[in-house]
């Protein structure tokens, strides 16, 4: 009779085994405060699973919290990453709705630029099988801001005119393609080294910085719009909201941080705050041509993962093609986010690590 014995785990396998993450460690460029390291494997623990990460998403939140303007920071120093997708390599006691092997998406909001990630077995989605990593995890954060802004914020039905502000940015280009998609009629705005790009998705293109832009827009709907999809905030809500059309919704899910200074965290968000409050007395005064702005902010919990299946089921169709600008290793979180500061970009980054 013989015992068999495990063999000693060789060079490559102690590599793989160690937790490689980018942390970033204060507010200023990425070069100076996203900064790779090694540390010890997770481990999963009581209600949790480890997922080792295939695809975690860059985001504009990564540039928001660099510049210490997000309105939830982390505080320094943390491992960033909202989003991820990957596989369980170990289940925690408790849990039995989830396998190793399974293959999930998590929004964890920061915490995913990692090989190996910790997070609650009851907040997975599952990610078919034959989807590429980048396009599921493109999917998960800007996805879910996309279908459920159109299909559960705003009151939009086909034959609609909409404005999506931003139409070539990760979630601008997957809100565009869903329009589309419901028979709704796109303008979406962007530079204009990006209208070919935005008028592929099936929109027509509008240079976001033309100083006769809202008399543009009205040329293309006399009558308003009937939604406006707002990620840059401040004065220029004011705008959108005179382009709606009575019975229309303004939706805002993020606000531009440009021109703030580094730990105003919670000031560029206050424009909106307080046109979201004033408008809401307004409609229920009935002042307001039945319109409403509302502000918007994914997060897990309820629809979240029947919304992002519904998401996975139009990319298996073909229907949904989500752009990826880039594909990045671990380390080369640096290169993403300069690349979103920069403003070059069409579509989501992702690291592979």
């Amino acid at each position: 009779m013989t015992t068999e014995t495990a063999e000693p785990a060789g060079p490559a396998e102690a590599a793989d085994d160690a937790n490689a993450f980018v942390r970033m460690t204060g507010s200023g460029d990425p070069e100076r405060h996203l900064v790779p390291g090694k540390g010890e494997r997770p481990v999963a623990g009581r209600g949790n699973v480890v997922v080792r990460v295939e695809a975690a998403g860059v985001s504009y939140a990564e540039v928001q919290m660099l510049q210490h303007l997000h309105p939830f920071p982390p505080a320094f120093p943390f491992v960033p990453g909202y989003d991820l997708v990957g596989r369980i390599t170990e289940v925690g006691p408790g849990v039995t709705s989830r396998r190793v092997g399974d293959r999930v998406a998590a929004m964890p909001r920061h915490g995913a630029w990692q090989r190996y990630v910790r997070t609650p077995a009851r907040t997975l989605a599952t990610v078919p099988e034959n989807l590429d990593a980048a396009v599921a995890v493109a999917l998960v954060t800007n996805g879910v801001t996309a279908w459920q802004m159109l299909h559960r914020t705003a009151d939009v039905r086909p034959g609609d005119t909409v404005l999506v502000h931003g139409a070539s940015g990760g979630v601008g280009t997957l809100l565009t393609q869903l329009a589309v998609h419901h028979g709704l009629s796109v303008l979406g705005t962007a530079s204009p080294a990006k209208h070919d790009a935005v008028r592929a998705l099936g929109a027509h293109p509008l240079d976001y910085r033309a100083p006769d832009l809202p008399a543009l827009i009205k040329e293309r709907a006399p009558g308003g719009v009937r939604a406006v999809f707002d990620h840059v905030g401040g004065r220029g809500l004011d705008d959108s909201w005179a382009l709606l059309a009575p019975g229309g919704t303004l939706v805002s899910y993020d606000s531009s941080v440009a021109g703030h200074e580094p730990g105003q965290w919670f000031r560029p968000h206050v424009p909106a705050l307080r046109r979201t409050a004033r408008r809401w007395v307004a409609r229920r005064l009935g002042l307001t041509r039945g319109r409403r702005m509302s502000m918007y902010y994914v997060k897990p919990g309820k629809n979240f993962n029947a919304d992002l299946a519904a998401l996975y089921r139009l990319a298996a169709e073909g229907v949904l093609r989500p752009e990826i600008a880039d594909r990045h290793p671990l380390d080369g979180a640096t290169v993403a986010v300069r690349a979103l500061l920069d403003g070059g970009t069409v579509g989501k980054h992702v690291l592979l690590p």
